[in-house]
């Protein structure tokens, strides 16, 4: 079974960046396209960016602009550089395939205030 392991989350105030990590426990996902989605406290989880196995990039309108999505396929498959971060961008970060698996990480906090 293919394992996900989210990491860099963490406290930050508005305006601030932060850059989350992906690895994964099997090279299939070098060779599949990926994503980063996101669930905020008493929401559903949503779709934030992705990325196809050549590299073209799609985000959802709330991030677009202000993070990008990178892939290295040799090393940890999947990066989430977030600029420009609000509140709002709170949320409990996932990686996984683009669509998705059935099986998620743990995720990565990212929490954004003053």
């Amino acid at each position: 079974q293919v394992q996900l392991v989210e990491s860099g989350g963490g406290l930050v105030q508005p305006g601030g960046s932060l850059r989350l990590s992906c690895a994964v426990s099997r090279r299939i996902f070098s060779i599949v396209d990926m994503g980063w989605y996101r669930q905020a406290p008493g929401k559903q989880r949503e779709w934030v960016a992705a990325i196809t196995s050549g590299g073209n990039t799609l985000y959802a309108d709330s991030v677009k602009g202000r993070f990008t999505i990178s892939r290295d396929n040799s090393k940890n498959p999947v990066y989430l550089q977030m600029n420009s971060l609000k509140p709002e961008d709170t949320a409990v970060y996932y990686c996984n395939a683009y669509p998705p698996l059935d099986n998620w990480g743990q995720g990565t906090q990212v929490t954004v205030s003053s």
